[in-house]
């Protein structure tokens, strides 16, 4: 699985320092198959060194590692009703945990770090491997889904020159990453986020597409009304301007957050060479090729 070699600049690439003045941060998702939510939380806590809190029947906080707090739950939103009021049907506390013990045998569980800084990005895979000892497998894929492996991305920048050309530079290399994440499987690249729309990639890698946030949002949401992209801008966008997103997607999952959230990549536990730092060195592609694009009369760098 692991067929790129990662170059040592790989995770000192610029830029590391975010537009606060702080080092940026990325948070971590990874979905697998196999022990419920609170035995993989319990195991987590063991070999990090942290506590386990019930946050509800199906999902566990696991506080004070060396990592920071992470928290596991079944990947399903209906069975969490009290942390998803945007549900248009909300279950009671009775039914969701039914639900959840009912669907776990299908639905995946999910791993969801605290950001941490990019520098620290290798420690995830501690994780990983506490995951496959506890049980955790999966080869990134599920029936009907992708068993993903999610990063969420502070950007430099929060503008809308940074987030367009994030954009641009994502869309020009998209067919190769979603090529290289498949490996050559059918059944991966068919449960793979849905591309763009065709017209939409010509209208955003046209040179001289360089909106504001407005227009970048509603160009978006008329392309894209779903979170089912392979770099999901709607996190980014919500956190801009909610009230835009809102009254196009009422009842989407959406956290409004100022990251990219890129969920391209699949996750591979059955693997016991599987590591998240390929798919890592996948994004960091974007990334240098982002800051070679230009805004008219405007260096991003």
């Amino acid at each position: 699985m692991n067929d790129i070699a990662i170059e040592p600049e790989a995770l000192s690439s610029p830029p590391l320092i975010a537009a606060s003045g702080s080092l940026r941060c990325v948070g971590v998702e990874i979905e697998f198959l196999g022990p419920s939510a609170q035995a993989a939380a319990e195991v987590l806590a063991h070999d990090l060194g942290g506590s386990c809190v019930t946050v509800d029947p199906h999902a566990f906080q696991v506080t004070g590692t060396r990592l920071g707090s992470l928290l596991v739950e079944t990947d399903l939103r209906h069975v969490h009703p009290n942390r998803h009021p945007e549900l248009g049907l909300r279950l009671g506390p009775r039914v969701a945990a039914w639900l959840g013990t009912l669907a776990s045998p299908f639905v995946p569980r999910e791993l969801i770090t605290a950001p941490i800084s990019i520098t620290r990005l290798p420690e995830v895979d501690t994780v990983v491997h506490s995951l496959r000892a506890a049980g955790a497998y999966g080869r990134g894929a599920v029936l009907w889904d992708s068993l993903g492996l999610h990063f969420n991305i502070d950007p430099p920048r929060l503008d809308a020159a940074t987030v367009t050309a994030f954009l641009k530079a994502f869309l020009l290399v998209s067919d190769r990453l979603r090529q290289e994440t498949a490996h050559g499987s059918y059944r991966r690249a068919l449960v793979l986020p849905p591309d763009y729309p065709q017209a939409y990639k010509r209208q955003v890698l046209d040179p001289d597409y360089w909106p504001d946030l407005p227009n970048l949002t509603d160009d978006y949401l008329a392309a894209n009304p779903t979170r089912r992209r392979a770099l999901d801008l709607l996190p980014l966008l919500t956190h801009f301007d909610q009230e835009r997103v809102r009254s196009v997607l009422p009842h989407e999952k959406i956290g409004p957050r100022p990251v990219f959230h890129y969920r391209l990549p699949q996750a591979h536990l059955s693997d016991p060479a599987w590591s998240i730092l390929p798919d890592w060195e996948r994004w960091m592609s974007v990334e240098r090729l982002a800051m070679r694009q230009t805004a008219p009369s405007r260096h991003l760098v």
